[in-house]
């Protein structure tokens, strides 16, 4: 017994039509009738009733399929086990980066799934996190780390950072000298901020434009330490998350902004259909990304 004869009994019982199962299996219609001849002889008993012009499945043929559809499901998930182990053994495997990003844990996750998995070509890259996410939406990259102010259509994500947005000054500026910082507040000032296609930015985006607001954006930069470092000098009012504030040390004031309640998000995006390689890294990522827990 073959498991090709037993795919042609599922056709034809299926189908109940001999010449539409050849049609289906891809042979020719004497090839599928000899084969399931074959399989009939070696059961000792006729699977269909050939005597109408549709095939149906005699006392016989209805106790075997059952059985023929199991045997095939179950020779399909060895090759499946297989093509896995294969995959992590000697696959390919993309991850993308949002630029400016030095977040170890995600160093941590690649540097585990390199030991286990040393046959798995990584490969990194950076880019701005709406490309990033298209990438992972064509196929082009695996998985990726970006920033999104929720997570984008179409994809599975895992929320790493979830921050209010902030205002970031030095001491002895105007805005740090208030309790609270609003939207409007912000107005007559030049800002500092990432640019368009960010999380960040697409949160402070989406807050002014409900507000009606037109804030004066004078410069931008791809990485939260260069916008710091910018209105560090005073060139502008940093809007930044609050961590990306708050590691500076004391050289700028952080003012969270009242009412944008919507937070700015880190989040590792995949395809929901997605190989053994993607789902043995995102296992490393949740353990580096919680400590272990």
């Amino acid at each position: 017994m073959e498991l090709r004869q037993l795919e042609y009994f599922v056709a034809v019982a299926e189908e109940r039509n001999f010449t539409r199962a050849a049609e289906r299996v891809h042979i020719s219609q004497s090839g599928v009738s000899a084969q399931i001849r074959q399989l009939e002889r070696e059961l000792g008993a006729e699977l269909f009733d050939r005597s109408a012009r549709t095939a149906t499945l005699t006392a016989a043929g209805r106790a075997a399929l059952d059985h023929a559809r199991a045997a095939l499901a179950a020779a399909g998930a060895v090759g499946q086990a297989v093509g896995e182990v294969t995959d992590l053994i000697r696959g390919r495997l993309g991850v993308g980066m949002v630029v400016g990003c030095t977040l170890t844990p995600l160093f941590d996750a690649l540097s585990a799934f390199h030991r286990a998995h040393p046959g798995v070509e990584l490969s990194l890259l950076e880019d701005n996190s709406d490309r990033l996410v298209e990438a992972v939406r064509d196929g082009s990259v695996d998985l990726a780390l970006v920033g999104t102010a929720g997570a984008p259509e179409g994809l599975e994500s895992l929320t790493v950072i979830s921050e209010r947005l902030v205002v970031a000054v030095p001491a002895g500026h105007p805005l740090a000298e208030q309790d609270r910082v609003r939207l409007q507040d912000l107005a007559g000032h030049s800002l500092v901020c990432m640019p368009p296609g960010t999380g960040l930015r697409t949160v402070f985006d989406r807050a002014c434009a409900a507000q009606g607001l037109r804030p004066v954006i004078a410069l931008q930069a791809g990485a939260a330490d260069a916008v710091a470092d910018l209105a560090a000098r005073g060139l502008g009012v940093a809007v930044l998350s609050e961590s990306m504030a708050t590691g500076r040390g004391g050289d700028l004031v952080a003012r969270t902004i009242d009412d944008v309640t919507e937070p700015a998000l880190l989040a590792l995006v995949w395809r929901r259909s997605h190989g053994p390689a993607v789902r043995e890294l995102l296992a490393h990522s949740r353990r580096a990304f919680t400590g272990g827990r």
